[in-house]
């Protein structure tokens, strides 16, 4: 943060902090943006039927309260232990998937540990389609291989970090841009007026 602020920014503008404490670090405004208002433009545009939408864990209970609100989806989440950095297991699913469309959100996809198991766990309760959103794709590791061979059928991410060579080559990414959403919060920051429409 103090990097930044020596560098000459006097202000930043972030989006989906993976713990929304790091905005504590600055001396300076910081505007924490989420991509949820361009995923579900997304899903309104394209979407699923019986949709039920799902947290990974008890932590992204709220994104995926809001989202299911926008999108008036029902609401499901898994509840994992999580043994340690970047292995999880899922121990059970919260609310009936039975024959529905599962949407999974979260900020981002590491390692794909975590996500793969999420939906593996969905499949095994009945879901009938298995789709995930997050923002920030950094597809780690293995994580391309593992995504290839799991039970989602569609994946949707952000560009707010570049796709790899190998997820590049993953027929089921689709990348939005959040370019129209960082434009409008520069336009409304240059001209002083509220970004506060911008969040879900």
């Amino acid at each position: 943060a103090n990097l930044i602020t020596v560098a000459g920014a006097n202000r930043v503008l972030t989006i989906d902090l993976h713990a929304s404490q790091i905005q504590g670090f600055f001396d300076i405004p910081v505007d924490h943006l989420y991509a949820a208002p361009v995923m579900i433009g997304h899903y309104q545009a394209n979407p699923l039927p019986n949709l039920t939408v799902v947290a990974p864990d008890t932590g992204g209970a709220e994104r995926a309260r809001a989202y299911a609100k926008r999108l008036n989806a029902e609401l499901a989440l898994c509840d994992k232990r999580r043994e340690k950095a970047n292995v999880a297991e899922v121990m059970n699913v919260v609310g009936d998937v039975r024959g529905r469309s599962c949407l999974i959100v979260d900020d981002m996809c590491d390692t794909g540990g975590s996500l793969t198991k999420v939906a593996r766990a969905l499949k095994e309760a009945g879901a009938e389609t298995i789709h995930a959103c997050f923002t920030h794709p950094v597809l780690s590791g293995r994580a391309c291989e593992q995504l290839a061979n799991s039970d989602i059928e569609q994946m949707v991410v952000t560009n707010t970090i570049p796709l790899n060579g190998a997820a590049c080559e993953l027929k089921n990414v689709k990348t939005l841009s959040i370019a129209p959403l960082l434009a409008k919060a520069i336009k409304s920051i240059h001209e002083e007026t509220s970004v506060s429409s911008l969040f879900v």
